[in-house]
């Protein structure tokens, strides 16, 4: 719609834009406007104004001398010169570089100054022409100062101020010189018309600069945004020609990828930059892209001329003028170094263990899978290593956890250098370690290297002044034969690390069938197991205690049997450490005490009752609460309970804790005995501080202790030495031949207890027994103890009373053999023979006995048994290695 004409609207919008213009540019931030190119503009068309305003003054001179008014020649020549003066100033201004620099307000001001100054000389000039009546002077006058104003103006033409200020001055001359008549009113006509579309005209000028201005502030804006987000972020931009190649990169990424020799800028971008093929996120090439014009994102590169490490993703577009023609690319990039690097480290924590810097468990499971895959193309068939520190455990406990940190460390890299390039090497956590062998299923190479692991970390290891020792027990499985999937193999491979510690520790063992069935066996035994106690599966079996000096039976140690459904007969010792594993054995130790409890509740009151307590029962605070309680239901004394204790409880417990158990058992008054003495682990530190009442040697001291020969008599002598010393009594278990009790007795042990007083029988058999002989007990089996025999079928050379002959040896023991292909007539107890069991060495022994071809010897001397054969017993120690 059009704005309706509005003279008087309009003037004094021309004063406001006159005003707009002398105030434009206060901002001296503000960009260069319309007046920047009127300034230059003016400096080119100002030479002409200036010898405009020089032939003014001059044609005045010229007329004035003339006409013969020299009396006006000087004031003429005065004003003329100071025009003249002016131009000179102005057009030294134009032409200076400083004032070119100068805010658009003072230009503009500046120029006003100039036009006001120049219009008063010329007009003075005119005036002095109005006062003469010849009208030749005048007509110059005005012809000379119209030139001057229409040349000056045109060089300022776009300076509306000036503009209007030289109008003025016309209209104004005009006026002077004619009166106000109607050329006067005329030229303010005219004038009224100057300034209405001066008006018009400056404001359209005022528009169009602010537009400017707003576009420029805004790419002044944006270009600053750009350079901030260049300079201090990880963006930055990139621009290519119709080629490819580019004519813009931000000047930090410009830096990283340039070379002496090869500038980024005017290079291609696919020479500047190389993709990252193992990218997920690179489908296509950056020369696809720039070929077939098409946009990508997201691409991680790298600089093709590899001078740095660092990597950025870029993106980018086609860029299309207005006809659509293609221009080249444009587009961004970022930096990918750091998350590169926050991604590599999240690798290698999720890949490598942080304490030993070797492979993980994820990690070596990749790996096994990867080389048990089809298309690893391996040669050969891996094998898998299961390594277990033996008493690291104690490292720990001892010495703390930073030196067992140490200690994994040193491991580590003496595992690293057994291995070296043959295999992978890593940890599981904790103690456990593992090496995945890529082409190895050579038994003998697996074993040599298992013993040269096993020897290089039994070496002692010195942290901080203090000289460790360690062992390492190695289980072995090969695949395909011990599993053709990484899961099985572990499986397998730990079956055989465990036959491995089974078998003494320290040693290597392959996987063999039967541990797995082995295994299988445990598991179900562990599934039964949870059922047996409640289904009434077990029963408690009480085995007596003999006094030595009066063979009265004073007690009953508690046993626990297992009558399986299917089973059968299971016994303790293979279900025991099953319970004990699984956490059931906690359960079934506080039924045998209720059930042992309430059995000796029915017994003469000086008869007592032991009962086993496992290690993990002892650990546990709340055991004198369940033996308190066990006692309370009974209502027997707690004298007549004795809890028998092994030393294991000294390596699974802290000091402290022991310590305080044994006071709270002792304050409720029950008797402790120390059970399987010399079987440990421990030192015998602990008797200082543990208060037992009682010490039970262990029966692998017992057996045989009355055989010739035999040190065993001496260790049970000095154990019941130690326990007089300490003021405990003495069991010894395992009796079997009626032979060492007399010896039992004469070492001065107070108990025994064993199979020569009878096996353990339920509680309905005690009774029974208790009442039969008063409590006394009777002994049975065995008289005599022999030495172990071992069976054999080898021929002999035997001589008695000038006769040789040869017999078939049938078994031999240290101390005598059973012979066959003898015949003796009579008694025979007593003949003296020799008899070669050494060849060329005849060795002297006595006949014992003889029956229908077979007869009893016995050596006059105790016989080695590896004597016969030694080279038979290597093969055996290179086995167990």
């Amino acid at each position: 719609m059009r704005r309706p004409f509005n003279p008087l609207s309009d003037i004094l919008g021309s004063m406001t834009s006159l005003w707009s213009d002398l105030s434009l540019g206060v901002d001296e931030d503000r960009a260069p406007d319309a007046h920047q190119l009127q300034f230059e503009q003016a400096a080119t068309a100002w030479p002409a104004a200036l010898l405009t305003q020089i032939l003014a003054a001059a044609m005045l001179l010229a007329t004035a001398m003339t006409v013969g008014l020299h009396d006006l020649l000087a004031p003429i020549a005065v004003r003329g010169g100071l025009v003249v003066l002016l131009g000179v100033v102005a057009l030294a201004l134009l032409k200076l570089s400083a004032p070119r620099n100068w805010p658009p307000h003072i230009k503009v001001r500046l120029s006003l100054i100039y036009a006001t100054g120049l219009g008063a000389g010329l007009f003075s000039m005119l005036w002095m022409t109005t006062h003469v009546s010849n009208g030749t002077l005048q007509l110059a006058g005005f012809v000379a100062v119209f030139g001057a104003v229409i040349v000056t103006a045109m060089a300022l033409q776009a300076l509306r101020a000036a503009t209007l200020g030289y109008a003025g001055a016309l209209v104004a001359t005009i006026a002077l010189h004619n009166g106000l008549g109607v050329v006067t009113s005329i030229a303010a006509v005219f004038l009224a018309c100057l300034i209405i579309a001066t008006s018009g005209l400056a404001r359209l000028d005022r528009a169009q600069a602010e537009a400017r201005d707003a576009d420029t502030n805004d790419g002044n804006l944006a270009l600053r945004l750009i350079r901030e987000f260049e300079d201090h972020g990880s963006g930055w931009f990139w621009q290519t020609d119709r080629q490819g190649r580019l004519v813009y990169l931000s000047p930090q990424v410009a830096n990283e990828v340039s070379t002496p020799d090869n500038e980024a800028i005017g290079a291609m971008l696919t020479a500047v930059f190389k993709v990252d093929s193992a990218s997920p996120d690179t489908e296509r090439t950056l020369g696809f892209h720039l070929s077939s014009r098409t946009s990508f994102s997201g691409y991680s590169v790298r600089a093709a001329a590899g001078g740095t490490e660092r990597w950025w993703s870029i993106s980018g577009r086609p860029i299309l003028d207005g006809l659509n023609r293609f221009q080249g690319f444009i587009g961004n990039g970022s930096d990918l170094t750091e998350k590169r690097k926050s991604e590599a480290e999240i690798t290698r924590l999720a890949l490598f263990d942080g304490l030993t810097g070797l492979a993980n468990r994820q990690r070596m499971r990749l790996a096994l899978d990867q080389t048990l895959a089809p298309q690893g193309g391996g040669f050969g068939s891996p094998a898998l290593l299961l390594l277990d520190l033996d008493r690291f455990k104690a490292v720990n406990d001892t010495l703390g956890h930073q030196t067992g940190d140490a200690l994994l460390k040193q491991v580590s890299q003496r595992l690293l250098r057994s291995v070296g390039d043959a295999g992978l090497v890593g940890r599981l956590g904790g103690d456990e370690f593992q090496v995945v062998l890529p082409r190895e299923a050579n038994r003998d190479r697996l074993a040599e290297l298992a013993r040269a692991i096993i020897a290089s970390l039994s070496q002692p290891y010195f942290i901080d002044g203090s000289s460790i020792t360690i062992g390492c027990s190695i289980g072995i499985s090969i695949a395909p034969v011990d599993g053709e999937d990484s899961e099985t193999l572990v499986r397998n491979a730990d079956l055989a690390l465990y036959a491995a510690k089974a078998d003494g520790r320290g040693i290597h063992r392959f996987y063999r069938e039967e541990l797995l069935h082995g295994a299988q066996n445990r598991k179900q035994l562990e599934d039964d197991l949870r059922n047996a106690l409640p289904q009434n599966e077990f029963h408690v079996a009480y085995q007596p205690v003999v006094s030595t000096k009066s063979e009265r039976i004073v007690g009953y140690e508690a046993l626990l049997r297992w009558n399986h459904p299917t089973r059968g007969a299971v016994s303790p010792a293979e279900f025991i450490p099953v319970a004990e594993d699984c956490g059931l054995i906690e359960a079934i130790g506080e039924w045998v005490l209720r059930t042992a409890c309430a059995d000796a509740a029915t017994w003469p009151r000086d008869i007592r009752v032991a009962v086993n307590v496992s290690p993990i029962q002892f650990a546990n605070p709340a055991l004198p609460a369940v033996v308190t309680n066990a006692l309370a239901r009974s209502g027997i004394r707690p004298d007549r309970l004795e809890l028998e204790i092994t030393e294991g409880v000294f390596l699974n417990n802290e000091d402290a804790s022991s310590e305080q158990m044994f006071k709270n058992l002792k304050t409720i008054g029950v008797r402790l005995a120390l059970d399987d003495f010399g079987t440990g682990y421990s030192s015998l530190g602990y008797l200082k501080k543990a208060p037992f009442d009682k010490i039970k040697i262990d029966q692998s001291f017992v057996r045989g202790a009355a055989v010739a020969g035999n040190r065993n008599a001496a260790i049970i002598k000095a154990i019941v030495t130690l326990a007089d010393t300490l003021g405990m009594e003495t069991t010894a278990e395992g009796v079997e031949v009626q032979d060492e009790i007399a010896l039992i007795r004469e070492l001065g042990c107070s108990h025994i207890q064993g199979y020569v007083y009878g096996k353990a029988a339920r509680a309905s058999a005690v009774l029974e027994q208790l009442a039969a002989k008063g409590g006394m007990a009777t002994a049975t089996g065995y008289r005599v103890s022999r030495s172990p025999r071992t069976k054999m079928l080898r021929t002999a050379r035997v001589a008695t009373e000038g006769i040789e002959g040869e017999v078939r040896i049938r078994n031999m023991s240290s101390t005598g053999a059973m012979i066959d292909g003898i015949e003796i007539d009579g008694e025979v107890d007593g003949i003296d023979l020799l008899i070669e069991l050494l060849e060329g060495q005849m060795f002297p022994a006595k006949l014992r006995w003889a029956a229908d071809g077979k007869a009893g010897i016995e050596f006059a001397q105790t016989f080695n048994m590896e004597r016969l054969n030694p080279v038979a017993q290597a093969p055996a120690i290179r086995r167990s290695g």
